[in-house]
């Protein structure tokens, strides 16, 4: 069965986040996703949260930027959300937006090495191994975790150029795919994530989750306009989408045809309603998608 989810926009404030979490999670709503969006809201302190106010949704926090963060650090924050709410955590690691990086004097002069070093430590640190490595950008002596996670851990990287996706399929567990990805771009980053497979000798599955805009109610198509316009990608076809639960339902299936695992709905920046629109793609979404 195709996992559902939904984005907690970070344009709510943060005290909205514990109805939210606790709507989606008495809904029955698989998946609850977050944003380390800068300077808005940091994802682990609200991973954190939301995981302790529910029972049984997984949140996924997509995505930490890995200039922001010592490789060290993440690996602590990721092994204590897995032992304190095993099974429930998805954290996906990337480059971040340059321009935000750049504020905080974190640029990296090369992103693909950052994000590689990155994701192999990482991967490394939270399967308990004790690492010392000396790359351009991590650096560990004699590191490992007390408490590293009991069981196997996915780690996903956010990508979207072809090197990344590559990357992506060489180094990580898992992609997450941007809301700008319509379905033929979705085919198109499967292939370029396989290419990085085949190259690292990598069969074991590589899980696709992939963010769609989505907007429902009597403005919707306003609303989904207008968003698509800001981020310069009115022109692209097939992105996003409008309607009732049967047209977003169709809008899903068309992403999961395209390779995608998970397809986490996206309300727009404005949406007028976050906890029905959770209701709204738990109720009559989830049982239009198999």
């Amino acid at each position: 069965m195709t996992a559902l989810g939904v984005v907690f926009r970070p344009q709510l404030p943060p005290e909205r986040l514990r109805a939210v979490a606790r709507l989606a999670d008495s809904t029955g709503l698989e998946e609850l996703w977050l944003w380390e969006d800068c300077f808005r809201e940091g994802g682990i302190s609200t991973a954190a949260a939301a995981l302790a106010w529910t029972e049984r949704v997984r949140i996924g926090v997509g995505l930490l930027p890995v200039p922001l963060r010592n490789v060290a650090v993440t690996a602590m924050e990721t092994a204590g959300l897995h032992r304190m709410f095993p099974g429930r955590a998805t954290v996906v690691v990337g480059h971040g937006v340059q321009e935000w990086m750049g504020q905080v004097g974190a640029r990296a002069e090369s992103p693909v090495t950052l994000l590689r070093e990155h994701l192999l430590a990482l991967r490394a640190l939270l399967r308990g191994e004790r690492l010392t490595t000396e790359g351009r950008y991590v650096k560990l002596d004699d590191v490992a975790l007390d408490w590293p996670p009991e069981g196997p851990v996915e780690v996903l990287a956010g990508a979207t150029g072809p090197r990344t996706l590559r990357l992506a399929g060489e180094a990580a567990d898992g992609t997450l795919l941007t809301a700008s990805t319509a379905p033929d771009g979705v085919r198109a980053a499967r292939q370029l994530i396989d290419e990085g497979r085949k190259a690292a000798g990598r069969d074991e599955p590589h899980k696709v989750v992939v963010y769609l805009l989505a907007a429902t109610g009597a403005d919707a198509a306003a609303r989904l306009g207008a968003e698509l316009a800001a981020e310069g990608v009115a022109d692209v076809p097939d992105l996003g989408v409008a309607g009732d639960a049967r047209v977003v339902a169709e809008a899903v299936r068309r992403i999961v045809d395209a390779g995608a695992d998970t397809v986490v709905l996206q309300p727009t920046g404005d949406e007028p309603d976050p906890e029905g629109f959770v209701r709204f793609v738990a109720e009559e979404v989830r049982p239009l998608v198999p």
